[in-house]
């Protein structure tokens, strides 16, 4: 009977351990659930993460042969400035990439509008000079926001110099004080002297990256100044002045040819314009001129004939001071 008792008190107490030890640490069908789901996820997050390694590495080696094939050294160099100069963060041979998709998209859209194959290469053109102009009119924007801070950051240069401050000393106190792009450039201006670069090439790399006519004054002015002496602050002064100037008269000059700019606006859209109104009155009437032979020449034709009179008003209203 002892014998018999004795197994069972071990059985109950061994059933009551483990009972009290699953109490307290439960292995649940969700935490299995989450442990397996978890292992399967992280097997998938590496999946993901080897296809981004793979497109990165396919990306590389098309720019590189890109650069390779299309971009010669000089090309690559002028590329870079324009991207600088627009303030794009792109390679050159990201932008070839670009324009190359461009060019497929806008050849692609204008047959799904007009299917016609033989039209298809006016829109593959479109898209080619779309990311020109955009570089070209970011270009352009950055250009003008800096001659416009342009007055007022020499006439701040004046004042520090008037005070007693050194001209690297000027322009840190103007670059604190300034905003975009002329901060980014003060601010390249300032370190290039700090890493050793002379004051005169300094200036003159900023020249090459931010072309101005009146950039290049000032800095004309700066350098004559170190070579042979004088008041730095007065040379400013008078260099301030002429730039306002000079801005006063181009803005009578816009003002006076803001007819015939809208003129040529008026001109080279009118066309445009007038051909979607028809085709959305009459489709059939204007289709003709995108379907049979002779409708895309006269189309052909007046495409040119609306860009040379548009750039040749351009070109008569455009007056330099």
């Amino acid at each position: 009977m002892i014998s018999l008792i004795i197994p069972l008190i071990f059985l109950t107490t061994f059933l009551l351990f483990l009972s009290i030890l699953q109490f307290l640490t439960p292995v649940k069908e969700e935490t299995v659930k989450s442990r397996i789901d978890r292992y399967f996820s992280a097997n998938k997050e590496d999946v993901v993460e080897e296809k981004k390694i793979r497109l990165k590495l396919n990306l590389n080696r098309t720019k590189i042969n890109i650069r390779k094939k299309l971009l010669t050294k000089a090309k690559n160099n002028k590329l870079e400035i324009s991207l600088y100069r627009a303030g794009v963060p792109l390679k050159p041979e990201e932008y070839v990439m670009f324009q190359w998709i461009a060019v497929a998209l806008g050849a692609g859209i204008l047959y799904l509008f007009v299917e016609s194959i033989i039209i298809m290469p006016i829109g593959g053109i479109v898209g080619f000079l779309i990311p020109r102009f955009i570089l070209k009119k970011k270009e352009s924007d950055k250009a003008k926001a800096f001659n416009d801070d342009l007055p007022e950051m020499i006439s701040s240069v004046v004042g520090a110099l008037k005070s007693g401050f050194s001209f690297p000393q000027a322009l840190t106190s103007v670059m604190e004080e300034a905003k975009t792009p002329m901060k980014e450039e003060l601010g390249t201006v300032l370190r290039e002297m700090q890493y050793g670069t002379a004051m005169e090439e300094a200036l003159n790399n900023l020249k090459e990256r931010m072309p101005s006519d009146d950039l290049d004054l000032m800095i004309q002015a700066i350098i004559i100044q170190r070579q042979v002496g004088g008041n730095l602050a007065t040379v400013l002064e008078k260099i301030v002045q002429t730039i306002r100037d000079r801005i006063k008269i181009q803005g009578q000059i816009a003002t006076l040819t803001a007819q015939g700019r809208l003129s040529g606006m008026v001109i080279g859209l009118l066309p445009v314009i007038l051909g979607l109104v028809l085709y959305l009155i009459q489709p059939d009437y204007i289709g003709v001129l995108f379907s049979h032979p002779i409708g895309l020449i006269l189309v052909a034709i007046a495409i040119v004939s609306c860009t040379i009179g548009f750039f040749l008003i351009r070109k008569l209203t455009t007056i330099e001071v």
